[in-house]
């Protein structure tokens, strides 16, 4: 049933997507509302919404650490971080496998990635997930876990399944296991590779292919390892391949690979913001990756923005208000009370986004 905004409660449960004016989602259906999110629909001037379970909890004014679904958010994203951290050990453990043994075991793979699905799934506001999970250390390992991640979340909001979701999780899991085949010394150097090197380290898509097959994994986990440095356009590689050649969960895979690589730092390569990457995405969407799930993902990213501390590089702090209907890359932010349009002062440039 349609609910005013204005009497909707915390712990009430949306019954549909919810979208703003220009078409973006909001929230998610079966979302739990909770003091945050109420807040982020009334940025949205958003005026009713479909509510399919209603709550006797206090209302949106109940002081955030009192809400018992404000604590459980919380609980539930202190459990996600733990969850990853032991992704990331348990994906290490996969890498040092394969290079021992020339295989990996589908029982290995299923206690280093099940349990963070089991958490994730429960994690609304994937910006602030990313933003708290993303460090210099083990790069390798960390970008590992954080495509199989959102490669999970993509395939939900594909409307997959969850048996389905988690098998692109896990292909993004596995898609670099290939790396570990790959003088570390090329893999960590700091400067520009040389032409030889490079082709190199194009090899792990087929080192992995190659490995994964031994061990008996689903052909499209394989193939995803093999082709998630594949583009539309064929300027990819290590065949080329064009369009419908490539399989759909490489497709997706190549998606989350981009975003997390760029918002990463490496020792040849400064992070960039969330912003600027999901930008360059769009930009990759003509041509070169799937633009059905670039768009999808930015839709379900770019509301989780409002709300978000940002930093220009100047140095001057602000907070994310609203976003442009036209330029959802350069939004509204408030610096102490003035409001600045970001796509109409195209000489500032957001330097840091923060999670909370």
């Amino acid at each position: 049933m349609l609910i005013s905004i204005h009497q909707v409660k915390v712990g009430d449960r949306l019954g549909s997507d919810t979208f703003n004016g220009y078409g973006l989602l909001v929230l998610s259906a079966h979302t739990e509302l909770s003091v945050d999110d109420i807040e982020k629909l009334k940025l949205h001037h958003i005026d009713e919404v479909d509510i399919a379970f209603r709550t006797d909890d206090p209302g949106p004014d109940t002081a955030r650490d009192e809400s018992p679904s404000a604590q459980t958010e919380h609980t539930a994203s202190a459990a996600a971080v733990a969850a990853y951290h032991e992704a990331v050990d348990g994906v290490k453990s996969i890498f040092e496998q394969a290079i021992q043994q020339g295989i990996v075991q589908k029982d290995q793979i299923d206690i280093g990635f099940n349990p963070l699905v089991q958490q994730v799934h429960q994690e609304k506001d994937v910006v602030s997930l990313l933003l708290v999970l993303n460090s210099t250390d083990d790069y390798t390992y960390q970008h590992s876990v954080q495509v199989g991640m959102i490669s999970y979340y993509i395939a939900k909001w594909l409307g997959q399944s969850e048996p389905e979701a988690v098998l692109a999780g896990k292909a993004g899991y596995l898609h670099d296991i290939g790396k570990g085949l790959i003088d570390p010394a090329i893999l960590q150097k700091p400067g520009k590779l040389t032409a030889e090197e490079y082709e190199r380290v194009k090899k792990h898509s087929i080192y992995g292919y190659e490995l994964l097959q031994r061990s008996g994994l689903p052909a499209e986990i394989c193939l995803t390892a093999l082709q998630h440095h594949e583009r539309l356009d064929g300027s990819g590689y290590p065949y080329g391949l064009r369009g419908d050649e490539i399989h759909p969960l490489a497709k997706i895979v190549a998606v989350a690979d981009i975003y997390s690589a760029m918002i990463s730092s490496r020792v040849y390569q400064k992070k960039r913001d969330l912003l600027f990457v999901l930008r360059e995405l769009h930009r990759c969407s003509f041509g070169q990756i799937d633009p059905h799930i670039t768009q999808l993902f930015i839709q379900h990213m770019v509301p989780n923005f409002i709300g978000k501390k940002i930093q220009l590089a100047s140095g001057e702090m602000g907070t994310i208000v609203l976003t442009h209907p036209t330029d959802v890359f350069r939004p509204l932010v408030n610096f102490d009370g003035t409001f600045i349009d970001l796509s109409e002062r195209t000489d500032l440039e957001v330097e840091h986004i923060f999670a909370d």
